[in-house]
């Protein structure tokens, strides 16, 4: 009778796995060696890709489901894949010696990730940051909400650069004392999509969310569309607060913008170029044509907004968790060190949260350079700049902090584990611009005291 029951159970549990993996949607990424076209050149340039393009597939799926992600390594040196932005369990996360060992050649991982939030995110290796992403190992991810706004049409942009030489292949040298005595590696092909200056046809009358990312290594843009009113309506994925006009948003590596855009009813025939307004010269980066029919009716309803979500007087009678000085010095396995409170990664200075309670942080940028700091695992808010009270209707996962600034965050762990934290200039973090939270469920022992 024992055996029976034993069997019995193994049977439903196989069958709950069974159906559990059934449920889940499956998609498969391999990293390989490829070429993309550029228009510069006649012939193709070396690049690394996911399924055979850069950026990767757009992978699509509805919050609140499981996804299953196959990444197959076919490359000659180890990678992992870090989804940028999602708040997932922490053995998922894709940093290898912190949340698993390095994907090696030949080797497959396979990714569980429990979609809890809908948004607009990405996906990039954490191993070899400043190659493997330069070189074309980037994705999108998209997590719909369970009910979808009638938008007239959706607009995907992916911001990037390459740094490409006469013979059109890719920049060989990484992390040169150039870059890494600068804001990183800025390239001279700037991207949308993988083209230059690509055109997007509309019709008048549409209703089009963008969704933007910059998944560039080091440049920071400040997009606008010329000639047109957007609105953001989320930030680095999740909904905003209250939606406001775009304007001159320092989008740095690593954020996400998504936009609420109305093509006007006469603007058949007419065209649009998204600009990048941040260096002082502003340059196209894509046309928005608008086809020269009648216009359609314009869908009438009102976009989601979040609730007050960390809302900044949380944090009013907090006090200051961590402050980690960001600065450069000589050292490190690079010879320029970019260091957090003059540690460098992997002996840097970590932090350790309980989970649940809330935390402030200080970025205090004592360099003259550009730091975009991105934490995994969480959303944080703004509460200061150089000690003055910022307004900001969202919350983020990674903030520009400029040189000399000091920005000052609050956040509330959601999640156990060991979330990093780093300049998301992507040569900085190579030179040890990176640390770790460690978020715990249990009090720590110096709160017991």
């Amino acid at each position: 009778m024992r055996n029976k029951t034993w069997l019995f159970l193994t049977l439903i549990m196989c069958l709950s796995f069974y159906h559990a993996a059934m449920a889940a949607q499956v998609v498969n990424l391999e990293a390989a060696e490829g070429y993309h076209q550029f228009p510069y050149f006649n012939q193709p340039t070396p690049v690394w890709e996911y399924n055979g393009q850069t950026p990767g597939p757009v992978i699509r799926a509805k919050v609140g489901t499981e996804l299953h992600i196959n990444l197959y390594n076919k490359l000659q040196e180890p990678t992992t894949i870090h989804w940028h932005g999602l708040r997932i369990d922490n053995s998922m996360d894709g940093v290898p010696g912190v949340t698993q060992e390095a994907v090696q050649p030949g080797e497959n991982f396979l990714y569980r990730l429990i979609l809890e939030e809908a948004g607009t995110y990405w996906y990039h290796p954490h191993f070899n940051n400043s190659e493997q992403i330069e070189r074309g190992l980037k994705g999108i991810l998209i997590v719909e909400e369970k009910e979808t706004l009638p938008w007239s049409q959706e607009l995907i942009l992916f911001l990037d650069d390459w740094r490409l030489v006469e013979d059109g292949t890719i920049y060989s040298k990484f992390n040169t004392p150039h870059d890494l005595m600068h804001d990183g590696r800025w390239g001279n092909a700037v991207t949308v999509n993988g083209e230059v200056r690509p055109e997007f046809l509309v019709r008048p009358g549409e209703r089009v969310r963008f969704r933007l990312i910059n998944g560039a290594n080091a440049r920071v843009f400040s997009p606008n569309l010329e000639g047109l009113s957007a609105h953001v309506i989320a930030v680095d994925g999740r909904p905003v607060t209250t939606i406001f006009e775009l304007q001159n948003f320092p989008f740095s590596p690593g954020n996400r913008l998504d936009l609420d855009i109305t093509i006007p009813a006469d603007a058949g025939g007419k065209s649009f170029t998204l600009l990048d307004s941040f260096p002082r010269e502003s340059y196209p980066l894509a046309i928005i044509k608008v086809a020269n029919v009648p216009p359609i009716e314009t869908p009438t309803f009102q976009p989601d907004i979040a609730k007050q979500f960390l809302p900044a007087d949380l944090f009013n009678k907090v006090a200051v968790s961590k402050t980690w000085d960001l600065n450069a010095f000589r050292g490190g396995k690079l010879g320029i060190g970019w260091g957090m409170n003059r540690r460098l990664w992997p002996e840097s200075d970590k932090a350790d949260f309980q989970l649940g309670v809330p935390q402030k942080i200080v970025f205090r940028n004592s360099s003259s350079r550009l730091h975009p700091m991105h934490i995994h695992g969480v959303f944080f808010r703004v509460l200061e700049r150089n000690n003055i009270p910022a307004v900001e209707p969202f919350t983020r996962d990674t903030v520009l902090v400029g040189p000399k600034e000091e920005v000052t965050i609050g956040l509330v762990p959601e999640h156990s584990g060991i979330w990093v934290t780093h300049c998301h200039i992507l040569e900085h973090a190579e030179a040890g611009m990176m640390t770790s939270i460690g978020v715990s469920e249990k009090k720590l022992a110096r709160d017991l005291l």
